[in-house]
């Protein structure tokens, strides 16, 4: 038991809250060091109190009583130092009227699970999808949401990746701005809805985790410092607003938040965690506080395997170390090298923090074979040394994608599009197989599997002043593309407050119904991906080698587990040759490159190609003749060792 919650042994689970006691009533516990008394305040739907109680002082600044009176459904608030407002419960469970309203308090053992024999997920072979629920859907709710799960499944997705749903000011929003760590956005339905959303997906296979935000708090809606400025710290900044306080004088601090990913995993069933900006989480502790959310997070499911991500545009690969070798134990880091060479390639467009890449084949076999382009060269762009050595981090550990929503929202064309929108047919066609095929482990963004041309602009909801400083920070934000910066921001930019601006963001029911070529294509090497024998083979050393034969064609080749065994049948282990080309025709003859050669006694066969008519291409002839190899233009081929 921690120390913040020893004093309050009679509080169930969790340290702060309200929480529903089997014996009758409801514990209520609060952080608030900045006050000599608080009072718990139930109210009805009209705002009148009908029981107010004072919480009993403990130690470290928390206040704690049961309340007998209290049941489930009670709308609650507390009164900060005996006779001040009544402000919301920092761990409230819910806020059905938003994050300046009462808290409701909620029994989570009222729903029924379903999901018993779920063993939760392992990074590897996970096909991820990413979601903002408010946009996935026209009603923009969980439930809506559910009836799509398993399209999802059967596409080939493994695991759902839902945008922060903590509860946040306004009618909609990104969520990277939540307040309210406990509490599921009201916005999207209620709490058990949120639950059976997950429950679904466990029955269908899929795994669901959480993007949440433990950078910083967004700044409507935000009670915390009526309770204690010590949330807050007084030494960093970050892009978005005050840091959190995790290294002075903070114990309760980062119990608050390691407590809510425990929080997500236990009372959601959530399979994992995805960590925002994690190099905006400052700790100079002697404990990371990632290490300690990784250890929380994994505490909290003792029957079941989770995964954690973290986003980290420094790319420090101390995150996937085991915490016994000083690491912070997570499984897996985005991996943005990959997104902005496919934006250069596919778009031929370097600016900005595009500027850093070329777009060519040796960028793409780099990232096939070590994960992270830069790994402690200088960026051009940011003045400075970038990345870590990827040395003994296996490939399924970085998380690559061609759209995500930060990257679609921050299109130098300011409007939000998809980037098949941006690039030609094959080159888009050759560049997501080269994705697909690669170990990372891919991300898909919601819409992207049948081409959606939905945009993801940036979107939020606040009034007055602070709504005007959102769009002056979205504009000077924009304002690093060239393109942006030589037209006149006002007139150009969406406006992020507008309804019209969120509206065009959901998806269209239209398209998401109809068989296109690019679905066709994307779930093919989904099924290549996860039944071939030599793509579906267990990750070991020296099982994938590379070449690149000019600037915009690369080969690489995947060797059997074992190069010794010999087969009999058309379904065993053979080896694989992937030829990729970003732009022309190539003719190559002679061919002095060996991982051209097939092994002894076979010779290549195609079998599988971008160019296939079923997917909108011309179709695909013998790459090796007569006269040498001939590399069709923006195609990616698999060729299988046959027997000759």
């Amino acid at each position: 038991m921690s120390p913040a919650h020893e004093l309050a042994a009679w509080a169930t689970r969790w340290p702060v809250g309200a929480e529903v006691r089997a014996e009758g009533g409801v514990a209520f516990r609060v952080w608030a060091p900045a006050h000599r008394k608080v009072a718990v305040v139930l109210e009805d739907v009209s705002g009148k109190t009908f029981v107010e109680r004072p919480l009993q002082s403990e130690k470290e600044g928390y206040f704690s009583s049961v309340v007998a009176e209290a049941v489930v459904g009670n709308l609650y608030r507390f009164r900060l130092g005996g006779t001040g407002d009544c402000v919301p419960d920092p761990a409230s469970r819910f806020q059905p009227s938003g994050p300046s309203g009462p808290s409701q308090i909620v029994d989570p053992t009222a729903f029924s699970w379903s999901d018993q024999s779920w063993t939760g997920i392992s990074i590897e072979r996970q096909v991820l999808y990413e979601l903002h629920v408010g946009t996935f859907t026209t009603e923009g709710t969980w439930r809506a949401a559910t009836e799509h799960l398993p399209a999802l499944a059967d596409f080939g997705i493994t695991t759902i990746e839902m945008m922060p749903i903590a509860e946040f000011a306004g009618r909609r929003g990104w969520g990277y701005d939540g307040v309210d760590l406990y509490a599921p956005s009201h916005l999207y339905g209620r709490p058990e809805d949120l639950r059976r959303f997950v429950d679904r997906a466990h029955q269908l296979g899929l795994g669901v985790i959480l993007d949440v935000v433990y950078n910083h708090f967004g700044p409507d809606g935000n009670y915390l410092s009526r309770f204690s400025p010590r949330y807050f710290s007084t030494r960093n900044h970050t892009e978005w607003g005050a840091a959190i306080n995790f290294d002075d004088d903070a114990v309760p601090v980062r119990e608050f938040v390691s407590s809510n990913a425990a929080y997500w995993i236990d009372e959601f069933h959530f399979d994992g965690l995805r960590l925002d900006a994690t190099q905006q989480i400052f700790d100079t502790s002697p404990t990371h506080v990632l290490a300690e959310v990784s250890a929380r997070a994994r505490a909290a499911a003792p029957r079941r395997s989770i995964c954690l991500f973290a986003e980290n545009e420094t790319q420090d690969t101390r995150i996937l170390r085991p915490l016994d070798q000083g690491g912070y134990g997570f499984d897996a880091l985005w991996n943005d090298d990959f997104h902005h060479a496919a934006g250069v390639a596919l778009t031929g467009r370097r600016e900005a923090y595009y500027q850093d890449y070329g777009g060519n084949a040796q960028e793409f076999l780099s990232m096939a074979k070590r994960g992270f382009l830069y790994q402690g060269q200088r960026s051009a762009w940011q003045r400075q040394r970038r990345g870590t050595p990827t040395r003994g981090v296996e490939q399924h550990r970085f998380v690559t994608f061609l759209e995500n929503h930060d990257q679609i929202a921050n299109a130098p064309t300011l409007r939000g599009e998809r980037i098949w929108q941006l690039s030609s047919p094959g080159a888009y066609r050759a560049l997501t197989a080269l994705w697909l095929i690669c170990p990372g482990t891919p991300l898909f963004f919601q819409g992207q599997e049948f081409g959606s041309s939905a945009p993801f602009l940036y979107f939020a909801d606040h009034a007055g002043a602070l709504g005007d400083a959102v769009r002056r920070g979205r504009a000077a934000f924009m304002r690093q593309f060239r393109s942006v910066a030589s037209r006149d921001e006002v007139d150009a930019l969406p406006d992020p407050g507008a309804d019209a601006t969120f509206l065009m963001c959901k998806l269209r029911e239209n398209e998401r119904a109809a068989d296109s070529d690019l679905m066709r294509l994307q779930r093919d090497l989904l099924r290549l991906r996860r039944e071939d024998p030599i793509f579906r083979q267990p990750l070991v050393r020296d099982w994938l080698d590379g070449a690149v034969l000019s600037k915009q064609v690369l080969v690489m080749r995947w060797f059997a587990a074992d190069p010794h065994t010999l087969w009999t049948t058309e379904s065993d282990s053979r080896d694989r040759l992937v030829v990729v080309n970003f732009g022309v025709e190539l003719q190559i003859d002679p061919a002095p490159e060996p991982l051209l050669a097939p092994p002894a006694g076979t010779q290549w066969a195609t079998l599988w190609s971008s160019e296939e008519p079923a997917y909108g291409g011309a179709g695909t002839s013998a790459l090796e003749q007569g006269n040498g190899w001939r590399i069709p233009g923006q195609a990616t081929i698999v060729l299988d060792a046959r027997h000759v």
